[in-house]
Formats: structure tokens, sequence, C-alpha cells
């Protein structure tokens, strides 16, 4: 078995999850190789704990979708709910030879099955502890423009990347967010003004996503004022946007347009919640420079920032509930245009690169040292 796959599992298991013994988790595999799963079966056991699997395909998983009824999400809702409730952690590998398999299932469709399962995942994240992969595939390294063997050895140097390095400056960065009154973000196309008092901020460095490397709060609700433009591609229900602008007026996007503008309003119309953000976060993995249209790499990348139409998280709540959690990405580092983040008037962020001497260990000549 590839070395690499042994040390990947052990992170997950061991860093990640922390599992201990007598401990169930569900290990939810979607379109990997079998000895990834293998490899993480034999990790859990290493530790004690009772792994539980469940292998699914993205072609099947699209063709339940299509011709999915009221009775079918309510079937999964039920069935889904009770395993979750049987574990105590929960490890997902998403996996897909084809990153628009999903392009044209009908958007009322993909509510239908986001609201169905909306009791599940907000189970697992309050109730489990757990982490979230993606995992490489030909697709992902046509996405990164590079060769399959120069992807997966970068997939494999970020992914098992010295995570506790990051924990000085995280911690840093959490408690001047949580100092914050007034953040203020410039750029080219972007002015953006929003309060995060009193809303904590979350450092996240390898135990819920892998790769990892950001801190997140949220947003005052109605406190958003002004415009963010975009300039990261992503893939969202299926669908690829470039160009995306948004314009807040007390916290409601009131305007967005994107290459498919159409489509764009489409999303943000899925409730009341998807017009207003529910997390801002700023990125700060060395590795990741430039974006894939995965969104668990791109919202991680070195001089990023993103700002999130739709639900909050429990942890940085700010009231905001919807179906909608869409991660859209702004890079500022100079090749990308530029930009600076100011908290209460003091520049923390220029260029994508911090300032204050606290947060200088979450840049990248430190990281990577």
């Amino acid at each position: 078995m590839d070395s690499r796959y042994e040390k990947l599992a052990r992170l997950l298991t061991g860093f990640s999850t922390r599992l201990s013994p007598g401990e169930n988790v569900l290990i939810d595999a979607i379109g990997v190789p079998d000895d990834i799963v293998v490899a993480i079966v034999r990790a859990a056991r290493a530790l004690g704990a009772i792994p539980q699997v469940n292998i699914q395909h993205p072609r099947v998983n699209r063709a339940l979708l299509l011709g999915a009824d009221p009775a079918q999400h309510v079937l999964a809702e039920k069935v889904e709910l009770f395993r979750m409730k049987e574990m105590q952690a929960y490890i997902a590998l998403r996996g897909a030879d084809n990153i628009f398999e999903n392009s044209d299932i009908p958007a009322p469709q993909i509510r239908a099955h986001a609201s169905a399962l909306r009791t599940v995942i907000d189970h697992r994240v309050k109730k489990t502890k757990w982490c979230v992969l993606r995992w490489p595939s030909p697709s992902m390294a046509q996405q990164a423009r590079m060769s399959t063997e120069a992807f997966e050895d970068f997939y494999f140097r970020v992914c098992t990347l010295d995570y506790a390095r990051m924990i000085p400056g995280m911690a840093a960065l959490k408690e001047a967010l949580e100092k914050t009154d007034q953040v203020r973000i410039t750029g080219p196309g972007t002015d953006l003004r929003f309060s995060v008092k009193g809303i904590p901020a979350n450092p996240c460095g390898g135990e819920k996503n892998i790769p990892d490397g950001e801190v997140y709060t949220a947003p005052v609700r109605e406190s958003v004022e002004g415009v963010v433009q975009y300039n990261a591609p992503t893939i969202y229900q299926g669908t690829g946007f470039t160009d995306v602008r948004l314009v807040f007026e007390r916290g409601k996007i009131v305007e967005a347009t994107a290459n498919n503008t159409r489509r764009l309003n489409e999303i943000l119309d899925s409730d009341e919640g998807a017009r207003y953000v529910g997390e801002f976060a700023l990125g700060f993995n060395p590795h990741i420079l430039e974006p894939m249209q995965d969104i668990l790499f791109d919202e991680k990348i070195a001089g990023s920032f993103h700002f999130t139409p739709g639900q909050c998280y429990d942890e940085s709540p700010n009231g905001n509930n919807s179906t909608v959690h869409w991660d859209l990405v702004c890079i500022q580092r100079p090749e990308y245009g530029g930009g600076e983040i100011y908290f209460d008037g003091e520049l923390v962020r220029k260029d994508g690169v911090f300032l204050p001497e606290p947060l200088r260990q979450l840049n990248r000549e430190h990281l990577l040292a």
C-alpha cells in the first residue's frame, strides 16, 4: 500500500478526529480508491475505534437525484440520521472523475435533497468529531492545470502539512478578530464594510477539513455594506461561475452578477438567508496558491479571503439560516490585483501579507521555513 495513504490515514484518525477506543467512526467514501478506505479502517482500528464504511459513486448518486420524489428524500433522511446518531466521528473522502457530474440535475431537485439532509448534516457537525477532504483525480489535476502525477504529489504535500506550525499564528488572528468591531476590505472592484463585534472566531488547522489553513468568523448579519468582486472561479451545485460580483445594503445582497447571472440569482433566491452572509474567513495555507475550482482547496489559498452567502456556523453564529453555504473566494496577492484588510482602521493585511507582528507567523515564508 502507498505509504502516503497510511500517513494521511494516521493524520485523519489521530490528529483530525482524535479517535479513542470504543468510538464509532463512519468513513463516507465517494468515488475514491479502496486502498485509502482500507488504510483508514486499519488506522481507526489501531486506535481502538470501530469503523463503519459507506461507499458511494457519483454517477449512481446522480441517478438517484434525477428521479427522486419526496418519499425518497424522506426515507434518505430517516436512514442517514439513524446511522449518524450512532457515530462519534465522521470522515468523508469525496472524489469525482467528472466535476460537472451534477450539472444537469434541476435546481429544485438539488434544493429538495439539501433540505432533506439538513438534519443529518446538523447532527454530524454538532454532535460528532468530523473531517472532510477531497480525493485527487485526473479531473482535479485538469482544474489545477497540472499533470496527474504532479497533482498527486501536490495533494499529499498539502494534506500532510505540519498543521501544528499554524497554531500560534491562528491563535493571534482569533484574538485580533474577537477584539475587532469594524472590518473593511478594499481591492480591485471591492470596497466592503461590516462588523464582527461579539461573534467568535475559529481557527481551522487540520481538524475539520483537509487541506486546511483559515480562521473564520461571521459578519453581524445586517451590517454588511458595499461591494465585493471575487476573482477565483467557482463551481456550485454543478455549475461553473466566474466574475461573481455582489452588492450589499444592510446586509442583504441587492445585486448579483457573474458570467451566469441567471443561475447565480436562482441560487441566491433559494431562501431568505441565501442573500445574507454566514461566514467571513482569511485563508493562509502556504502550499495552495492558485484556484482550482474546488472549494476545500480554494478557500485556504494563501493571501485570500472568502465571504460566504448562506448558512452561518454554530461556532460563529450571526443568526443566518439557509440551505446555501457558498464559499466565494477573493485572492489579494499582487499577481491577483492586491488588496487591503483593515481591523478597526488598522491595516492588518496588504497584498496577502499579514503586517502585525503576531500575525506574521501565518505568512507563507514563516510556515514554510
